[in-house]
């Protein structure tokens, strides 16, 4: 009996540091609320590196949780809280990062580099068709016939190549 009784006064006590680990955030609109779990889920946690700030139990993401509702409760707009975000962490708490003049490079390169793949496939590609329609010289129809009349002829297999 002492034995259920310990049992059941710890998973009570767990239950309670579960409870305590789970961040609440009460918004009065539910439209707020929307708005918090999205933001959440698209801004980065800066310690975890590929996981958003709703996902991660690091102290950091805590902070930056308590900051976007702090700032949805005054009424600030995504973009606002998404540019202090970014103002504080740099573009990395981005999983989409902007378009701009720095981040050209990040979003042109996969364009260019199969742009440039395709270009090197369609030179090689071309290379190999003029090669293939290139004529037999002389000396290499002489050899060909040779090799021809050779194995069409069975008593040629018994014979020494001359």
């Amino acid at each position: 009996m002492a034995m259920i009784r310990w049992l059941l006064l710890t998973l009570l006590l767990a239950a309670g540091m579960a409870q305590a680990a789970i961040e609440v955030q009460d918004f009065d609109d539910p439209s707020l609320a929307q708005r918090y779990q999205e933001l959440t889920s698209r801004l980065r946690c800066p310690k975890c590196q590929n996981e958003s700030i709703g996902a991660s139990n690091s102290p950091i993401a805590a902070d930056m949780r308590a900051h976007v509702a702090q700032q949805l409760k005054r009424g600030a707009s995504d973009a606002e809280i998404e540019g202090a975000m970014v103002d504080r962490f740099g573009d990395y708490v981005l999983y989409d990062p902007r378009l701009e003049s720095r981040t050209w490079l990040l979003w042109g390169l996969p364009f260019a580099l199969i742009a440039v793949g395709g270009g090197v496939i369609a030179v090689f590609v071309r290379r190999r068709r003029r090669g293939r329609t290139a004529e037999l010289d002389d000396e290499e129809r002489r050899r060909l016939a040779a090799l021809v009349s050779r194995h069409a002829d069975p008593d040629a297999s018994n014979r020494k190549p001359s």
